[in-house]
């Protein structure tokens, strides 16, 4: 076995591997129909005035056009519902989301700086804000008694010992829906966050790209919805989306900045120069994007399939005596395996990794990568699978921790 400082590095970069190039396949055939009946409308355009190379072969604003952010708009209003309304002017489009988060590094702090993030968290989250910023990420520890659910109690304690260090803090990310546990934050939360945030003189950064994945019967707010209906100060608020997990598109590199600053909306859009969307891609997703027949379906559709394929790989799971989270978002669920560790502790975890994967030959997301004070926990992508796959995921975990889930 690996040392435990190598197996960390190790296995976070496998996580992250993983995460990038297996995430998404539930829709895929709904994409590939669009694409192949659209083919000729995206290279040639549907306005007679678009029939031409140049469309897609002179330079564009790097933070987008304009067409593409009048689709996003109303592509994001159509996956948060609730009359939610974007002002395509307070936007800028980047490669993909992390572009997106790393250029609002780069405008509210400066290096030295941190964030306040709660746990736990996405693991690329520690790539994407610090390696080129030099921001730092102070974990705010959310437990399983509370369903991970984040307290401002917890936050203020988080931004005191920080505060005591000298360090100065310019916000907090939040990743809402949650990425990995799935829940949601209330409205009632959202308004105590933003009074926080007035409070201590920060910033707030909303990670809301899985928006559009919601299966249960809870409602997602956003926060754009609860800034834009309370006389709460604007200007601390900016968020961020992308079509990588909504749309199943990560390979498109599609991510966008929202924010009612224009401070730094101006600085954004300077960034963007090194991170734009090229032509030919915002042609396609605006033609995508404007098929509102398409969408419709294909959001109802996309939930459903989420939901199915969960509660498939959630009952496989219990029925092996692991049980999940109770969430109703997102592409994972998040599994207590805390009785399958063979010591208390992120050695113990590792252990049990490096076991699913090398025996197993599956590779979950152990939440010491995410920053879970509380080891044994694991984040498991259930969306790379069919049902078919599922079968085969759980007759694997059961050579692996049988033995020991009979025991427990």
């Amino acid at each position: 076995m690996l040392p435990l400082p190598a197996l960390c590095y190790f296995f976070k970069y496998l996580c992250c591997c993983f995460h990038a190039f297996f995430l998404l396949q539930l829709c895929f055939d709904l994409i590939e129909k669009w694409t192949s009946e659209n083919l000729r409308d995206w290279v040639m355009g549907r306005e007679v005035g678009d029939l031409s190379i140049s469309g897609i072969a002179t330079y564009q604003p790097s933070d987008g056009t304009m067409k593409l952010k009048m689709a996003m708009a109303g592509f994001m209003s159509r996956v948060i519902g609730r009359d939610v309304s974007y002002e395509p002017s307070q936007m800028v489009l980047t490669a993909g989301v992390t572009s997106a988060i790393e250029t609002l590094c780069f405008c509210l702090a400066d290096h030295g700086n941190a964030f306040l993030v709660p746990t736990p968290y996405y693991p690329s989250f520690d790539r994407d804000m610090k390696w080129r910023t030099g921001v730092e990420l102070i974990p705010v520890h959310c437990r399983s008694k509370d369903n991970f659910v984040l307290s401002i109690s917890a936050l203020d304690q988080a931004f005191n010992q920080t505060r005591k260090r000298e360090t100065k803090i310019r916000g907090i990310l939040l990743s809402n829906p949650a990425n990995p546990v799935g829940n949601l934050l209330s409205r009632k939360m959202l308004e105590a966050l933003l009074k926080f945030a007035e409070e201590k003189n920060i910033h707030i950064v909303s990670d809301e790209i899985f928006a559009g994945s919601i299966y249960g019967e809870k409602e997602f707010v956003s926060i754009a919805e609860v800034v834009g209906s309370e006389d709460f100060d604007k200007n601390r608020v900016h968020i961020v989306y992308g079509l990588s997990k909504d749309l199943f598109l990560p390979g498109v590199r599609v991510g966008m900045i929202y924010s009612f600053n224009e401070n730094v909306l101006a600085a954004a859009r300077k960034l963007t120069r090194f991170s734009s969307v090229s032509a030919p891609t915002q042609r396609l997703l605006v033609s995508m994007l404007s098929d509102t027949r398409f969408i419709v379906e294909y959001i109802q559709t996309n939930k459903k399939r989420i939901r199915d394929m969960r509660d498939l790989f959630v009952a496989g799971l219990e029925e092996l005596g692991i049980k999940c989270t109770d969430s109703r978002s997102s592409l994972y669920c998040w599994a207590d395996m805390r009785n399958l560790i063979p010591t208390y502790g992120e050695k113990g975890e590792l252990e049990l990794w490096e076991k699913l994967l090398n025996v197993g030959k599956i590779n979950l997301t152990p939440g010491s990568a995410c920053h879970c004070i509380e080891p044994g926990w694991f984040r498991c992508c259930f969306t790379t699978l069919d049902k078919d796959d599922v079968r085969v995921v759980m007759e694997r975990i059961r050579k692996v921790v049988g033995s020991r889930t009979s025991c427990g």
